[in-house]
């Protein structure tokens, strides 16, 4: 498989390549996408892309530095940062605002909300980050939330004309220069976790009949997060051509249970259902639409009312994981299971692990990177090439047969 080491370039299902980057327009950051050249012709090779997309990065940032040659005034982080919260995020995802805010509230503003934001130094925001990662221990992909965070003030900044282009590509653009992450530690716990064949087996028997098997499965053989699964409605699956259509995921929005959108729009795709699964949701359907004849009123008794992803009322009848009369399920219905499975089975038990050993057994596989990608909904293909390099317990046997052959 061909590793693709430059980031914001990508390869197409055709076999053809493509890029994309972002940049900041009045505050507001837009996001640029190209899969041709200028005269209209694909990129072939990855190299053609990575170099189209050097080019294209810097005609846009000589057309913004025609215009902002030098700051129009002085404002401090916590200027930039209320300025993109009133006009620069509409439109983002309620997970993402939270989280942003999150981190301003709790960490940010104390350290550096008073500061000018071009009397910052990339060697203050370098320490800041190995403070958290190494000496406050905290998880290494927390403390790249802190380094996103960075690079969307100092960009809200320069696009707002708060700071020069040289200060702006010491920060964030030139290699050599730029904020980065520390090192990570070498015992950094960012492995793969997928279940053996053995540990299915025993969680298959044990999910069996219980009122979290339809979830277990949308796990196991679709590899869905598990808000996703939560969030998932009957119109989203297609019984005629064997597939599910991911459109919207479970959140809770200030205590109160919702149907958000995506985090991201490669989460918005179509997956294709194990016969397994459709044998079951078929069944389970099939059991619903009885207890809707049978029992109506206490299906309408027992159903809640949540909002969908426009705001609008919506019966949480219509949501797979709802049980036959009509109680809903939640994505805090795993919990229990979770602690169960540890005491009777002594299998560690998360639902994101069903999600790693269904990447983990299409890599074993040799499905294409592209295509698994695709599966997943992930946004680029570093994360989507671990589940090649992860060594799974069957991926370890079948090490071990080589080698004895040898």
């Amino acid at each position: 498989m061909k590793k693709t080491t430059s980031t914001g370039v990508f390869q197409l299902p055709n076999g053809m390549w493509g890029f994309r980057y972002a940049c900041w327009i009045d505050g507001k950051q837009k996001d640029i996408k190209r899969t041709k050249d200028e005269n209209g012709d694909p990129f072939k090779t990855e190299k053609a892309a990575i170099k189209a997309r050097e080019a294209a990065i810097i005609r846009a940032q000589a057309e913004l530095s025609q215009h902002q040659k030098s700051p129009k005034k002085r404002a401090t982080v916590a200027e930039v940062f209320a300025e993109y919260c009133e006009n620069g995020r509409c439109g983002k995802a309620y997970g993402t605002t939270r989280k942003q805010d999150s981190l301003w509230k709790n960490h940010i503003s104390k350290k550096f909300g008073k500061r000018y934001v071009d009397d910052i130094s990339v060697s203050e925001i370098m320490d800041y980050l190995s403070l958290l990662y190494y000496q406050e221990e905290r998880a290494y992909s927390y403390v790249e939330a802190f380094l996103k965070m960075f690079y969307l003030i100092f960009g809200q900044a320069y696009s707002r004309n708060y700071l020069d282009v040289d200060t702006y590509n010491t920060l964030c653009v030139n290699k050599n220069t730029k904020i980065h992450m520390p090192k990570m530690k070498v015992d950094e716990d960012d492995e793969i976790v997928a279940f053996s064949s053995a540990e299915l087996d025993a969680l298959d028997e044990y999910f069996k009949g219980t009122n979290a098997e339809t979830a277990y499965l949308l796990g196991r053989y679709c590899g869905l997060r598990i808000n996703e699964c939560y969030g998932l409605m009957w119109s989203n699956i297609d019984f005629d051509n064997d597939c599910i259509h991911i459109e919207q995921q479970m959140q809770y929005q200030e205590g109160i249970i919702t149907l958000s959108q995506l985090k991201t729009r490669n989460a918005k795709r179509t997956l294709y259902m194990h016969s397994k699964l459709k044998a079951h949701l078929l069944a389970v359907k099939e059991a619903i639409d009885k207890a809707a004849i049978n029992i109506p009123n206490v299906r309408k008794q027992n159903q809640t009312m949540i909002t969908d992803t426009t705001g609008n009322p919506l019966s949480s009848l219509q949501l797979v994981n709802s049980l036959t009369n009509g109680k809903i399920q939640t994505v805090n219905s795993m919990k229990y299971h979770s602690r169960k499975i540890k005491e009777t089975l002594g299998i560690e038990f998360k639902y994101h692990y069903l999600r790693h050993t269904y990447g983990t057994r299409l890599a074993e596989q040799n499905l294409p990177a592209h295509l698994l990608c695709n599966q997943m909904g992930h946004a680029g293909s570093r994360v989507t090439e671990k589940y090649y390099i992860a060594i799974s317990k069957h991926g370890t046997e079948i090490i071990k047969d080589k080698v004895e052959g040898l």
